[in-house]
């Protein structure tokens, strides 16, 4: 694998798939917009690499090539585009890489604990990563399993089932240590509750939105 298209291209990906952060990125203060944008994209490749398509084979070969990927941004090297808006960030990026080597036994778990264990050892990399990129209050074992509950839901929605992803939307809590992650907590609730409802995304859903992201960016 190699990181083809340019960070635009990835950019709009992710765009695309949640477009409910049109809304939700004017919580964030500008000079930090392009770097949530990028982060957001990292993420979407991890998970769909972990949890997409119905042969795991080509994900597990795009894990195994971010694990290789993160290390070098750790030592200075890049070949992904999106290591154009992350590398230089001092993260914990081969400890990110490292923590990759869980989610294959994510895709289908064979028990909720060891589903638990597994998203929650992803969980307290990327939540490390999120405090140096983006700073807030240290991460703590709530904070962790709060991201596991989004990480549930991200994955029944790249796996297409729907009934499992609507009914986690109530444990869904935007108290992340960080905006963006408190904010992609609500983006993830707003499409569940959609979903759950059957409602079509209007101006009503659009100002539900406006106000979840405004609490979650109090925090």
């Amino acid at each position: 694998m190699t990181g083809s298209g340019s960070l635009e291209s990835f950019l709009e990906k992710w765009r695309a798939r949640w477009p409910e952060w049109g809304v939700a990125m004017a919580f964030i203060p500008r000079e930090q917009r392009s770097l949530v944008a990028a982060w957001s994209c990292l993420l979407q490749e991890l998970s769909d690499a972990a949890w997409g398509g119905g042969d795991p084979t080509p994900g597990l070969a795009k894990l195994a090539w971010w694990q290789e990927e993160l290390r070098g941004w750790a030592r200075g090297a890049r070949r992904h585009p999106l290591g154009e808006a992350l590398q230089r960030q001092q993260a914990p990026w081969e400890a990110l890489g490292r923590a990759l080597a869980v989610l294959p036994k994510t895709r289908a778990p064979g028990s909720a604990g060891e589903d638990a264990e597994a998203l929650g050892a992803f969980a307290t990399q990327l939540l490390a990563c999120e405090a140096v990129l983006f700073g807030g209050r240290e991460p703590d074992a709530r904070a962790a399993v709060d991201v596991v509950a989004g990480l549930r839901a991200e994955r029944a929605l790249v796996q297409g089932d729907r009934g499992i992803a609507a009914g986690l939307r109530h444990a869904l809590r935007p108290s992340a240590p960080s905006r963006p992650r408190r904010l992609q907590q609500v983006v993830v609730r707003e499409r569940l509750r959609l979903m759950e409802a059957g409602d079509a995304r209007g101006r009503v859903a659009a100002l539900r939105l406006v106000f979840a992201g405004w609490r979650a960016a109090r925090g």
